[in-house]
């Protein structure tokens, strides 16, 4: 167990902050302080929350909690829980968030504890992935301060895909039988796969493949739900004939997911197909990091 102490003076308030494991207990006040805390930046600068309401950040802490593959702190002060953080462990390279801090307790050492911890904890691994929202200056220079590098700038893109589209791969749910050439397919364009990450999510959200010839040349992890989703591609044509096979099987459901906005000619075809740009976000990492070679796209970790 990892546990921290830190001691900050205020005026003559004293405040002291203890790291620990989340537990259960903890779900309901962690989210509550998550919908707040992601509530009142994105407002104060324009944006649209991430989360619709308190109930759908207490199922995402509760997700996370109950998760093997998620290592989950929580901050405490004076037996009030002030805050909380999660590290993804999936697979080699680990990936953090949300890391939220009630709005009351903000600029006081917890965040960057909560950091800390899980910088600690994974530090041995090849590397840490994050993604923040761009327009959040007080978290970027937390990340920077700490070691992380940015690496890409991204948006979210949101919408459903319009106009005429030209599929030229067979587009399908993912299986399990497909996992072993998803993760060839991730090696070649990320230097690392994703295997484990795609195992626990297909329980809860879609994954699709795509297929040229028989040859798997494409997949998506969650393209309707951009904190989740990542996608791999030899190459953007075959990243948009499987967006629009994707399309295809939604009807009515828009498509979300993260963008490099340097892979130019795959973001101006999302544009041109009736997608929009909703927010900027940059993609920062500490530890080993290969540029990716094809056509990709992030989750919300990594």
């Amino acid at each position: 167990m990892i546990r921290l102490l830190f001691q900050n003076v205020t005026g003559d308030a004293f405040m002291t902050i203890d790291i620990r494991p989340m537990r259960e207990a903890d779900v309901n006040e962690c989210g509550r302080i998550c919908y707040e805390a992601f509530y009142k930046i994105a407002t104060s600068h324009g944006f649209h929350p991430d989360f619709p309401n308190v109930e759908y950040a207490v199922q995402l802490q509760s997700m996370l909690c109950a998760n093997p593959y998620a290592f989950s702190v929580v901050a405490e002060s004076n037996g009030r829980v002030i805050g909380s953080n999660h590290l993804w462990e999936a697979d080699e390279i680990r990936a953090v968030g949300p890391i939220t801090v009630d709005t009351a307790s903000q600029a006081k050492g917890a965040g960057r504890m909560l950091m800390e911890s899980v910088i600690a904890r994974g530090g041995g691994g090849r590397g840490i992935r994050l993604v923040q929202d761009a327009f959040n200056a007080t978290s970027m220079a937390l990340y920077a301060s700490l070691g992380f590098d940015a690496k890409e700038p991204l948006v979210l893109m949101e919408g459903p895909i319009s106009g005429d589209v030209t599929t030229k791969v067979e587009v399908r749910l993912c299986s399990e039988e497909d996992y072993p050439r998803c993760a060839d397919l991730c090696r070649s364009v990320y230097g690392f796969d994703r295997t484990n990450e795609m195992r626990n999510m297909r329980p809860w959200l879609p994954s699709f493949v795509g297929l040229r010839g028989g040859k798997l040349v494409a997949y998506a992890s969650a393209p309707h739900v951009w904190v989740m989703n990542h996608a791999v591609a030899e190459t953007d044509e075959d990243m948009t004939s499987l967006l629009s096979g994707v399309g295809r099987f939604s009807r009515d459901q828009p498509l979300s997911f993260l963008l490099p906005i340097r892979q130019s000619s795959l973001f101006r075809w999302c544009l041109k197909h009736g997608m929009r740009v909703v927010k900027p976000l940059t993609l920062m990492s500490m530890g080993d990091y290969i540029e990716p070679r094809g056509s990709w796209m992030p989750s919300v970790g990594y």
